[in-house]
C-alpha cells in the first residue's frame, strides 16, 4: 500500500519507449534488453552523459544517451561495461541510447550482452540522428500527452458537474465517474456498507481489498487518518478517498477499482470526492448541521454572538490561510484543498483561501499550497485567529516553507508589546509605503530571507535586479539604511504587525 498523497499525476507524463522507436524520423532501433512494448518501458526524462559514472546525476526513468567516449577497450571492456550497465539499472534509468559515430561505428558486443543480462533496453541511435533530436521528440511527445491528460480531466470535470446537477446527484456522479475512468466506484459508509455503487463490480478479493482500503482513510484508522490511499490487488488498482465533513464515525469514503488506470485518474477522482463531499455534507451529522445553521443565521441578520453559540463557544478552532503556488486559487482548487483538510468551511475569495477547522483536526502540508495556521482560538476570537493565520502565511512565504504555525505566546520579545500599540507603531513606521503593496511584500520577503537577493527573487517570482530596485525605493521612501541590523529589526517588527 502506498502512503497517502503519493499517487499524484507526474509533473511530466511518461512516454512509452515503443512510441519513440516507431518514429521514422529518428530511426531508432532496439538491439538488446527486454522488448520495449512487451515490458511497457516508459521514459520520464532524457539525459546525455559521457561520464564514466553518470549515476549521481540520474533521477530515474531516464533515456540515457551516450556515444561511448569513455568506454574501455580490449580485455577490460566486458567487466567495465557490465559495471556501467549494472550501475545504470541501479539508478533506475529506463533505457540506454547508444549513438553510432564518431567514436564507435557499431555497438560493442559486450554492451549488448550486459544490457541483456541486466534487463536494460539498449537503443541504437543512427549517425544521422543527433541526441538533441531524440530529446526534442521526447519533450514534444510529453507535451502532447499532457494536453491529452488536461483535456481528459477538463471533460471529466464538466461531466461530473453536470451529473451533480441531476435530481439524483450522488448516484449520478458515481455512474459518470465509473464510466469516465472505466472503473468500479462505490460510496462506502463508515460501517462498511456500500451506500451507492456504479460500474462493473470487481472480483470478490478486489472488492474486499477495496473495503479494507476504505477503512485506512476512515476515522477509526487513526487520530489523523489520511485523505487518500492506494493499493493493488492482483492486476487491479485500488484507490480510496475520504469525503470531507462529519465527526467521528461519520466520514464516508469513495473507493475505486480499475484494471487499467490512467495517470490523470487521480485528478478526476479528487474532483469527484469534492463534489460528493458537498453533496453528502448536509447529511453527515449534527456538528456539520450546527455549523450550517450558524452560517444561515448570520446571513439572515442574526447577531454574531447568536451564531457563535451554535459553533460552540468553548470549542477551539483553527484558522488556515492558504496561498496556491504557481497559479491563482480557483473554486475547484479551493474545494479540493478543503476536502484534503477535511472541512467545507472555506472562503476562496481574496489573495488567500481561508479555512476554518475544529482544533482537533490535524493540518498537514498540501502539495502546491503554502499554509499559515493559527493557534487554537475560541469561536468568539476567530478574528484574532484570522490575523495569526495571515501572519503565519507571510512567514511561510518569506521562508519558503510549505506550512508555518503561529508561534503563540512564546513567540519572543515581540509578544511583550501590546497588540494595539504594536499595530499603531507598525503603521507609523511603514506609512510611506502604505500605497505600495509590491514594495511592502518585497521588503517583508527580503528581510525574512536574511537579505538574500537570489532567494527573495525566487520567492517573489521576479528578477533579482527587480528586488534590488524595490528595496532601494523602499529605503529611500522610509529614509533608512536597510543594511543596518537595527533598522532591519525594527522594519521586521513593523511588518509582522502591519
Amino acid at each position: 500500500m502506498t502512503s497517502p498523497r503519493q499517487d499524484l499525476v507526474p509533473l511530466t507524463p511518461q512516454i512509452p519507449l515503443s512510441a519513440l522507436l516507431a518514429l521514422p524520423d529518428l530511426g531508432l532501433r532496439q538491439v538488446a534488453g527486454p522488448p520495449a512494448a512487451q515490458a511497457d518501458v516508459r521514459v520520464q526524462w532524457v539525459h546525455t552523459s559521457e561520464m564514466e559514472d553518470p549515476v549521481p546525476y540520474l533521477l530515474g526513468g531516464e533515456l540515457l544517451l551516450t556515444a561511448g567516449v569513455h568506454f574501455a577497450a580490449g580485455a577490460d571492456a566486458g567487466p567495465y561495461l557490465h559495471r556501467y550497465v549494472a550501475r545504470t539499472v541501479e539508478a533506475g534509468a529506463a533505457a540506454l541510447g547508444f549513438g553510432l559515430a564518431p567514436v564507435h561505428d557499431k555497438i560493442p558486443a559486450a554492451l549488448a550482452e550486459a544490457c541483456d543480462r541486466h534487463g536494460l533496453p539498449l537503443v541504437e541511435v543512427p549517425p544521422r540522428t543527433p541526441f538533441t533530436a531524440v530529446a526534442r521528440a521526447v519533450w514534444q511527445a510529453m507535451g502532447e500527452a499532457r494536453t491529452r491528460e488536461l483535456r481528459h480531466v477538463t471533460e471529466a470535470q464538466q461531466a461530473l458537474a453536470a451529473a451533480a446537477a441531476r435530481p439524483d446527484p450522488v448516484p449520478a456522479v458515481l455512474r459518470r465517474l465509473a464510466r469516465r475512468l472505466d472503473a468500479w466506484a462505490a460510496l462506502v459508509a463508515p460501517d462498511g456498507s456500500e451506500v451507492y455503487t456504479a460500474g462493473t463490480a470487481p472480483d470478490p478479493g478486489s472488492r474486499e481489498a477495496a473495503h479494507r482500503l476504505a477503512r485506512v482513510v476512515g476515522p477509526a484508522a487513526s487520530a489523523r487518518p489520511p485523505s487518500s490511499a492506494t493499493d493493488t490487488y492482483g492486476g487491479t488498482r485500488l484507490s480510496a478517498y475520504a469525503l470531507a465533513g462529519g465527526g467521528p464515525g461519520e466520514r464516508p469514503a469513495l473507493v475505486l477499482a480499475s484494471s487499467h488506470p490512467d495517470p490523470a485518474d487521480h485528478a478526476v477522482a479528487n474532483v469527484a470526492a469534492v463534489l460528493l463531499s458537498l453533496l453528502t455534507g448536509p447529511h453527515l451529522g449534527a456538528p456539520e448541521a450546527a455549523r450550517s445553521a450558524a452560517l444561515v443565521r448570520l446571513l439572515l441578520g442574526a447577531a454574531p454572538e447568536e451564531a457563535t453559540a451554535l459553533l460552540g463557544p468553548d470549542e477551539p478552532w483553527l484558522v488556515v490561510h492558504a496561498l496556491r503556488r504557481g497559479a491563482p486559487a480557483d473554486q475547484a482548487a479551493a474545494a479540493a484543498l478543503g476536502s484534503a483538510l477535511g472541512t467545507a468551511l472555506l472562503d476562496p475569495g481574496g489573495e488567500a483561501v481561508r479555512l476554518l477547522l475544529p482544533a482537533d483536526r490535524e493540518v498537514a502540508a498540501q502539495p502546491g499550497w503554502t499554509l499559515g495556521v493559527s493557534a487554537p482560538v475560541s469561536a468568539a476570537a476567530l478574528d484574532e485567529g484570522d490575523r495569526q493565520a495571515a501572519g503565519a502565511a507571510r512567514r511561510a512565504v518569506a521562508g519558503r516553507s510549505a506550512l508555518v504555525r503561529h508561534r503563540g505566546a512564546d513567540g519572543g520579545m515581540a509578544d511583550l508589546v501590546a497588540p494595539d500599540d504594536a499595530r499603531a507603531r507598525a503603521r507609523e513606521v511603514l506609512a510611506p509605503l502604505a500605497g505600495s503593496p509590491a514594495l511592502l511584500e518585497t521588503l517583508r520577503t527580503w528581510i525574512g530571507l536574511h537579505g538574500s537577493w537570489d532567494r527573495a527573487s525566487v520567492a517573489l517570482g521576479v528578477h533579482r535586479n527587480t528586488v534590488r530596485q524595490r528595496i532601494g525605493r523602499a529605503a529611500t521612501a522610509l529614509d533608512v539604511d536597510p543594511d543596518d541590523p537595527d533598522v532591519r529589526m525594527e522594519l521586521w517588527f513593523a511588518l509582522r504587525w502591519l
